[in-house]
Parts: structure tokens; sequence; C-alpha cells
């Protein structure tokens, strides 16, 4: 019994558990938040409510697509996998998964994936899927990730695209509005992640993984979790200028408000010399995201 196993638990393989393991690999929990982001986009470019089949197709591409990317990410950190104790109990760092299967698993998901978007949406929509798959993969984990600190900023574009991916369903094409969503999702990316590396930053240091926690002081970094903030909460105004009415603009403002004094607090408490209890941040930026979403899809529902 390795290590790992020592610390997560042993559990004698079975068909569930062995199942279980391969859902694990596409990290079910961070794709949730990804989908929540995709039906709203798509009530906002119909301009009310898509065909039930058009969503519930896009769904189903956008969790095959986003688990092929996070299956193929597990496989190339494995070892940092292992190291770090919020990632040691991954199917990859305990054995329950073969890599050779995680890689076949997931370069099966992606082609799945791609060619379920052709067939079911468009193939702009397929296009761009793939072009998240392979961008996670070779620009962010392979790329990025261990080799720069701005790995999350530039990195994060992968989990922006699906909104991309929902508007280009309905419509065939991307517009003004699509790539607003999209930046709002860039700009929110960095906040979220660096408030969860703050936590973790041990874990960071010891696999080697140079995130903004790891490399700069928790002032630099709270610093830049405020500026990215303002750019996040900016981006969601503009798109109550450009394509949206009051119900959402209203909510996008007391949701940004409360982001922003959030994010505020947490520089004032590093300024002072405490941890900064970065995880509050975290889960807020979870809960707004989410809030700013159900505003676009209420918006265009009701008034649009």
């Amino acid at each position: 019994m390795t290590t790992v196993e020592n610390r997560v638990g042993f559990r004698p393989r079975t068909v569930g558990s062995v199942l279980r393991a391969y859902v694990a690999l596409t990290k079910p929990r961070i794709i949730e938040l990804l989908l929540v982001t995709t039906v709203p986009t798509m009530l906002l470019a119909a301009r009310g409510l898509p065909s039930l089949w058009l969503i519930g197709a896009t769904l189903v591409g956008g969790f095959l697509s986003a688990g092929s990317a996070n299956t193929l990410n597990c496989y190339v950190d494995r070892d940092i996998d292992r190291v770090m104790h919020r990632t040691e109990a991954r199917p990859l760092a305990t054995h329950a998964v073969s890599p050779r299967a995680a890689l076949t698993f997931g370069v099966a998901l992606a082609a799945v994936s791609t060619v379920w978007f052709a067939v079911t949406t468009n193939l702009l929509s397929a296009g761009l899927s793939l072009a998240a798959i392979l961008f996670y993969v070779f620009v962010y984990t392979l790329g990025l990730k261990r080799r720069t600190s701005q790995n999350i900023v530039w990195g994060g574009a992968a989990g922006c695209m699906p909104v991309l991916i929902g508007w280009s369903a309905v419509t065939g094409e991307l517009s003004w509005a699509a790539l607003v969503l999209f930046a709002v999702i860039f700009f929110w990316t960095p906040p979220h992640f660096w408030a969860l590396a703050m936590r973790y930053r041990a874990d960071y240091a010891a696999a080697g993984v140079p995130m903004l926690p790891v490399v700069a002081t928790p002032l630099v970094v709270t610093r830049r979790i405020v500026g990215y903030s303002w750019l996040m909460v900016a981006a969601s105004l503009a798109l109550w200028a450009l394509d949206s009415s009051w119900i959402y603009g209203v909510t996008a403002l007391a949701a940004g408000g409360w982001f922003l004094v959030e994010a505020h607090l947490l520089l004032a408490r590093v300024r002072r010399g405490d941890d900064g209890a970065p995880m509050r941040l975290f889960h807020l930026s979870i809960s707004y995201l989410t809030i700013l979403f159900v505003a676009i899809a209420v918006d265009a529902v009701v008034l649009l």
C-alpha cells in the first residue's frame, strides 16, 4: 500500500468504485460551474428559451468536452497531484485508474464531444469545444502552469469558452455580447483561483508550481485580486449597456459592489498582517458568478 493510499484509505476495487474513479477524473464539481454559465448565455442569445433539445445537447457536449480537458489535466499532473494534500485523493494519485487508461479516456471524450457538437449543434461550436480542450491541456497545463505565475490568468481562458460555445450553439456565430461574457469570466478567474491558491500556498510550493501566492507576497496577491475584481465588475456592467435590461443591471451593480467590498476587505486584512481569510472570497466568487448568470437568464426570459 502506498503512502498516499495510507493517507486516503484503501478500498478494494469494484465496478462501482472504478466507475466513480472515472467520473472523478472529469472533476464534475468544476463542470457544474462551467455549465451554470452556458444555459443563461443560450437564453440571452435566443432572446428567450431555445429548444430544450438544443439546451440538452449543448450541456451534454459541454460535459463531455470539459470532462476530457479535466481528465487530460489529471493525466499530465499526476506527479504533482500525489504531492499536494488537496489533490492526493484523485484517481491517478491513488492508482484507482492507470495513466494509460486515463489518457485513453480523455482522448476518447475529446473525440466524442467534438463529433457530438458537430452533429447536434454546428461546426463552430464543435471547433470552439475542441479549441478549449487543446488550450487547457497544451497551453495551460503543459505550457504555463509550471513555468509562470501568470499561468491562471492566461490559462483561465479555457474556462471562458462555455459562454462562446453556448452562444454559437444558438446563433451559429459570435457577437460582442458573447465576447463581453467571455471577458467577465476571464477577469473573474484570477480572484477566484488566487484566493484558493493563498489557502493552499504550501501545497503549490511543495509541488513546485509557481502560482502567484507562492512567488509573491500576500500584499501583492491581494492588490492584484482587487485590480482584477474591478475589471470583472466593469466587464459585467458593459453587458448591461450592450445587451440587457435593468433586471440584470441592478443585479450586476449589487453583486459587483458586494464582491468589491469583500476584495478590499481581504486587502485590508492582509495589510494588517493576518492571513486575510482568502477562502471567504473564494466561496463568494462562486456565488457571485452564479447570481450574475441567473440574472442574465431571468433578464432574457422576462424582458427580452
